[in-house]
């Protein structure tokens, strides 16, 4: 029992510090996007105070109208511009929390097969299929986790990627509805009545 304990203690340790730097790399990717939230929010005030004054200054019906035509294009490429970054923040934050992970769980992998094996040669003899059947459990269990660490990384980069593309997909009917005929001539239809 006493052997244990230094390994248990190694152990803890180890999985402390994995855990140290797992929530170090996820709240370094939620400080980015807290900054990139803040930045769009102070953009937004000036774009906004902006329009106003545009607005305010413009003499007829038909500025104001090419001023929301502007305004709203502008608005769909900032939305995709903020989207983009969005996927790199997520992207980059996902690659090192993977990084990490797989760094860790192919370390445990390799301390579980050294366990085995010094188990192994410390066994008494007569027991080579207590050992064999311990190997053979390690070897299935090894495949299985790969299988389902390889499915989870793939669904965690399915599932950015499907939120970005969500994202983009709606700001180009945003701006594909500002850019198109229907919105012009609604705006020129509000500008003759005026």
């Amino acid at each position: 029992m006493n052997m244990l304990l230094p390994e248990f203690v190694v152990n803890q340790k180890a999985g402390s510090e994995i855990m140290v730097r797992l929530m170090t790399k996820g709240l370094d990717g939620l400080e980015k996007l807290i900054a990139l939230n803040a930045q769009v929010v102070n953009m937004t005030i000036v774009d906004s105070q902006g329009a106003v004054a545009k607005a305010l200054a413009a003499r007829d019906p038909q500025a104001v109208f090419a001023l929301q035509t502007s305004q709203a294009r502008s608005a769909v490429e900032q939305a995709q511009s903020y989207w983009r970054h969005v996927y790199e923040i997520l992207s980059t934050t996902q690659g090192e929390v993977a990084e990490v992970a797989e760094a860790h769980f192919t370390q445990s992998q390799r301390d579980a097969h050294a366990f085995v094996d010094s188990l192994a040669k410390s066994a008494p003899p007569g027991s080579e299929a207590f050992v064999s059947a311990w190997k053979s459990a390690l070897g299935v269990a090894t495949e299985s986790a790969n299988s389902a660490y390889d499915a989870a990384k793939k669904a965690a980069k399915q599932a950015v990627k499907q939120v970005v593309d969500v994202a983009e997909s709606n700001g180009k009917a945003v701006s594909a509805a500002a850019n198109g005929p229907a919105y012009r001539g609604a705006a020129a239809g509000k500008g003759a009545s005026a």
